[in-house]
């Protein structure tokens, strides 16, 4: 590595706690930064030296620092939040703190506090807050479902709504729900659980189920929407982009008094019989100028799993240059 900048610098206030939480155990954050970033870091207590690119240190000085602001107020930083941090930072400014009406939002739920990371996040969730129906349309991995599911259930803590319902089109890779063994519950079930998995972070797996069992919480193919009107309720549409035209407005038209609805999907990944149009990709044109209607496009740089996923979506999107989603 060929290195023409070092940077030193001091953590302040010190704290051996947060210190501790910074680097990780055996120092697994700071071997992340070296890593991605390409720079050397050395530490003695608070005190640290950088060594690397100009360009380089200084994405990593910024991301140390905005790391260590982020301990202040909790006790463990995992690899894919460290994974967020050197993401946002792109070799760009980091800013102090990410910027926003009121200061940095937080979604409070039973067991954690989600935390939107980046300007396409923070306006999702804005969004949602702020309109009864609203679109996140982008890659996986950027958190679509995952912050719709943790403001679902922030709001029926909140007593907003008196029900979440989670809903998905029975359509996976061109199969279809009759070929699946079991009763209804178990043929949707397989399609559904990330969902699942959500809920059971933010709640915990006996309050998903006693709130399954009192139906607080509903799971249904998005066929048997057909004919109900949905009041007071949080309503998550995923993968929406396996949605026919009629079923999408089928589904929107069910939108009751104080409901929210979140509609989520990714338009490259459509696996509808050939001959029929995505309902997202239609809504998305028809929709888009609708007063009281959220539109957040999610792009490659928002994904925050693990950095080769981005890596994915980025050649994917390059070899078709937008031709793989079917309209």
């Amino acid at each position: 590595m060929k290195t023409n900048d070092v940077k030193q610098f001091d953590l302040l206030p010190v704290d051996q706690r947060r210190l501790a939480t910074l680097c990780g155990q055996f120092d697994e954050h700071l071997k992340q930064i070296e890593k991605r970033l390409e720079v050397r870091i050395g530490r003695r207590g608070h005190h640290f030296r950088i060594e690397g690119s100009s360009s380089h240190v200084a994405a990593a000085a910024e991301v140390i620092r905005h790391m260590y602001r982020e301990t202040e107020a909790s006790n463990d930083i995992r690899p894919d939040t460290v994974h967020l941090f050197i993401r946002e930072s792109g070799l760009e400014r980091l800013p102090d703190d990410v910027p926003y009406e009121g200061g940095v939002v937080v979604i409070k739920t039973p067991k954690i506090q989600a935390k939107p990371r980046g300007g396409n996040q923070l306006k999702y969730v804005h969004s949602i807050r702020n309109h009864d129906i609203n679109f996140g349309i982008g890659p996986a991995g950027t958190g679509k479902t995952w912050l719709a599911v943790a403001c679902a259930v922030e709001a029926l803590k909140d007593e907003q709504v008196k029900r979440i319902l989670l809903v998905r089109p029975a359509v996976e890779a061109g199969e279809k729900l009759g070929f699946l063994p079991g009763d209804l519950a178990q043929k949707v079930d397989p399609y559904l659980r990330p969902l699942y998995d959500a809920l059971y972070e933010m709640l915990g797996f006996d309050q998903v189920t006693k709130l399954i069992e009192k139906n607080v919480i509903e799971i249904a193919p998005l066929a048997f929407m057909r004919g109900r009107t949905l009041n007071n309720a949080f309503i998550i549409l995923d993968e929406s982009q396996n949605t026919t035209r009629e079923q999408m407005k089928m589904f929107l038209t069910r939108i009751g008094f104080g409901s929210t609805a979140v509609i989520t999907g990714d338009t490259t990944q459509v696996d509808l019989p050939r001959g029929q149009n995505s309902g997202l990709i239609h809504a998305a044109g028809v929709l888009s100028k609708v007063p009281g209607i959220g539109f957040t496009r999610f792009e490659s740089k928002d994904v925050v799993r693990h950095p080769l996923v981005q890596r994915i979506v980025e050649a994917y999107d390059a070899f078709d240059d937008g031709s793989g989603a079917r309209e």
